[in-house]
This record gives C-alpha cells, sequence and structure tokens, in this order.
C-alpha cells in the first residue's frame, strides 16, 4: 500500500438494509482523503444463493425497489457473472488489511454488514474496526457539497458509488481543513 493510500472506500449493493442483509455486489477502492487520487480498485458480484445459503436474507421492500430501478441497475444484480459469499470474502480479505481507515456509508451499514456476512461465513474481518469511517458522519458537516457533487458512473454499481463518495468526502474533507 502506498503511504497517500491510507483510506479505502467500501460500497455494497445488498438485498435488504437489515444488520443481515444478503450482499450482491463489493466495492472497494483506496484513495487519498486529501486530494481524491485513487489508486487500486476491487469489485465483485455475489451469487445471492449463496448469501441465502449462509443465513442473509432478503426484504421484499428492496426487492420492489431493485425492480423500480433503470435498466442499467436492475442488470447490476441480473445479468452478471458472480461467485459465492465465501470467495467473494476470501477476495476481500487479500484486497484489504488493518492500516486502512474504512469508510462506508453510515459505517454501521456497509461495514457492518460486511462484517456480519464475515462473521457467518466463519471469518474475520480483515480491516480494524476501530478504524472504521462513517461518510454520513462526514456529510453533516457541509451537506450542501454532497448535495452540489455530480455523480458519475452508474448509480448503484458498488464500485461506481466508491468513487462518486470519494469525490464529495475528498472535498469535504477539503472544505473543512481549509484555513
Amino acid at each position: 500500500m502506498k503511504d497517500c493510500f491510507k483510506h479505502l472506500m467500501l460500497d455494497l449493493e445488498t438485498m435488504g438494509n437489515a444488520s443481515f442483509a444478503a450482499i450482491i455486489s463489493i466495492g472497494l477502492v483506496e484513495f487519498d482523503i486529501e486530494t481524491g487520487i485513487t489508486g487500486r480498485e476491487f469489485y465483485v458480484n455475489v451469487d445471492l444463493q449463496s448469501c441465502i445459503d449462509l443465513g442473509l436474507i432478503i426484504d421484499a421492500s428492496t426487492l420492489k425497489w431493485w425492480m423500480k430501478q433503470n435498466d442499467h441497475a436492475r442488470k447490476e444484480f441480473t445479468d452478471r457473472v458472480s461467485i459465492p459469499i465465501q470467495n467473494a470474502l476470501s477476495d476481500v480479505a487479500e484486497f484489504c488489511n488493518k492500516n486502512y481507515q474504512i469508510w462506508g456509508n453510515s459505517a454501521r451499514f456497509d461495514c457492518g454488514i460486511l462484517q456480519n456476512a464475515f462473521n457467518k461465513a466463519g471469518m474475520d474481518i480483515p480491516w480494524d474496526y476501530k478504524k472504521e469511517r462513517c461518510i454520513r458522519t462526514l456529510v453533516s458537516f457541509a451537506p450542501n457539497i454532497k448535495a452540489n457533487f455530480k455523480q458519475s458512473g452508474n448509480a448503484h454499481n458498488a464500485l461506481d458509488d466508491c468513487k462518486y463518495q470519494i469525490g464529495y468526502c475528498s472535498e469535504i474533507w477539503r472544505y473543512l481543513n481549509s484555513d
């Protein structure tokens, strides 16, 4: 890990918003919070049945929500090659390490759901829980920045969402740390 990449953005696409929601994709991007420069990227589609077999759950209202999204977003979980959740978690563990400050849209949503999947699989989380960071808290200090930040890429694609989140989080960080 290069010295400038001490932060890791996490985004999940899930089939619910509860703590044991089934995960359909995982995105991770390392970045420098001060500049927004990004490094290595990780993206994987997760087999939904393997999540159910592990004891993760699907929420009917979230399934309905997915059905109302645009064609591209729906294809994120219908027309894709996916791997079993255990394999995805092993790949996350290889990509991640305990040196990163890991950011999630609410530390207990992205980080919490992923941690619960690791726990259900009998695996240790590959990050230091004391270094979990919350995007929503950062945004609350300058909500206008996120409100005016242009989304790039495809919404509801975990990798594109990571990049979007890095963009406005870095801009907020610079705003809060300017003289």
